[in-house]
């Protein structure tokens, strides 16, 4: 189904059912805009308390309007376009960079009573829907789609802009999405395969990868963490944000991707760097941390279910600006070598695990002996790895010195 596994749509569609879609779609863009400025002042909020300064305190209570303030004054300048980039690309890039976050936003169950076998199924006027826009079959395939869209709005932005700093920017943002998107599809393939429907198939929907951990059993560490580790890494890297934001490295590259832009476009681009990194945070919470999935305390569950999601998204994207705050930016032949020689083998390799496991399992072999065999296969590849790249290095080092 394209428009997804809902039940509101497994009916008659009457003037009901659209406006009951409508308003979904209403809610997740209103949500979507909320919580981008929201984040815009997190961040500012928690970086200064780290570094024992003040922050926004001006605009509103605690300066929390302070992101609107600043977005009217950026709109209400000139917008520049360079005479010699390419009038309609470099128009097009700052839509580009955003319109993949809000369809990416939408697919993310928001609320819902996953408790009993419910599902996250809520009722609305008479009509039974799920807390999110749509729940496609292939759920997961277009969250990964989207953000391998994402990169071209960036690496257009650069090329379209007619500068040599831009361009420098665009490449390294496309070389960063091919070392770490690998990475982060592996991981999700990990959630997919312990994420079992009522016929024991994994799920690609994310209301059935939520309903799957509810109420305790998050992927977190039904997967063995290691899956969550890597996918925050490459999550952190595909984001663009510290320690790995060097498309972004204002010491070496001006403005990077953004150097050329003014105005309305720049704010396009300010504002979907950090929907990027809502958008990114839900991802997490969905896959690995139970989604809306919780304890219902009291009252209706749907409810609670809006509240555990909000808790568990406001603690990664702490963990989001903690980091900016703590590490240092890595150099480039440390993000290349983290990419391909840790994240992309670990991945595999751990992946790999899984499926014997689950395989194991099915032929009902001794699960502690396909753990200690897929182990001792894992560090035997790792080692010959290593080696190989050892004797790689020990040649470009003699031609290095014949030269």
């Amino acid at each position: 189904m394209i428009l997804g596994v809902d039940p509101l749509l497994s009916g008659t569609i009457d003037l009901g059912v659209v406006l009951i879609v409508l308003a979904k779609a209403a809610i997740t863009l209103g949500i979507c805009l909320v919580a981008t400025m929201l984040m815009i002042w997190f961040e500012r909020k928690v970086v200064s308390d780290l570094q024992n300064r003040i922050g926004p305190n001006r605009a509103g209570p605690f300066g929390i309007l302070q992101t609107l303030a600043d977005g009217l004054k950026v709109i209400l300048k000139e917008d520049l376009i360079p005479d010699r980039s390419d009038r309609i690309v470099f128009r097009l890039a700052p839509v580009l960079t955003m319109v993949p976050a809000f369809i990416t936003f939408g697919l993310i169950p928001l609320g819902g009573d996953f408790s009993d076998g419910n599902g996250g199924v809520i009722e609305v006027f008479g009509h039974k829907t799920l807390m999110q826009l749509a729940n496609p079959d292939a759920g997961v395939l277009v969250i990964l789609a989207m953000s391998s869209i994402a990169v071209y709005g960036v690496m257009l932005a650069g090329w379209s802009s007619g500068s040599k700093y831009p361009l420098l920017g665009s490449v390294r943002a496309s070389a960063q999405m091919v070392s770490y998107e690998a990475a982060l599809g592996l991981s999700v393939l990990a959630v997919v395969l312990v994420s079992g429907n009522d016929t024991g198939v994994g799920t690609l929907t994310t209301n059935g990868i939520v309903n799957a951990q509810a109420p305790w059993g998050w992927n977190l560490w039904v997967t063995g963490l290691v899956p969550f580790v890597i996918f925050v890494v490459a999550a952190t890297a595909e984001l663009n944000r510290p320690p790995f934001d060097l498309v972004e490295a204002e010491q070496e590259l001006v403005g990077s991707f953004q150097t050329e832009y003014s105005g309305f476009r720049f704010a396009i681009f300010y504002l979907a760097e950090f929907l990027n990194a809502v958008t990114m945070g839900a991802i997490i919470v969905t896959l690995f941390l139970g989604g809306p999935a919780g304890p219902i305390l009291a009252g209706p569950g749907w409810i609670w279910g809006l509240v555990w999601f909000f808790v568990k998204l406001v603690a990664v994207l702490y963990a989001f600006v903690w980091t900016r705050a703590s590490v240092p930016r890595v150099r480039y032949d440390q993000l290349m070598d983290l990419g391909w020689k840790v994240l992309i083998p670990l991945a595999l390799g751990w992946m790999l695990l899984l499926i014997g496991i689950r395989v194991g399992s099915d032929a009902d072999w001794n699960p502690i002996l396909v753990v200690v065999v897929g182990s001792a296969a894992m560090a035997g590849c790792y080692g010959l790895l290593q080696l190989a790249f050892r004797a790689s290095r020990r040649n470009r080092e003699l031609e290095g010195a014949i030269d």
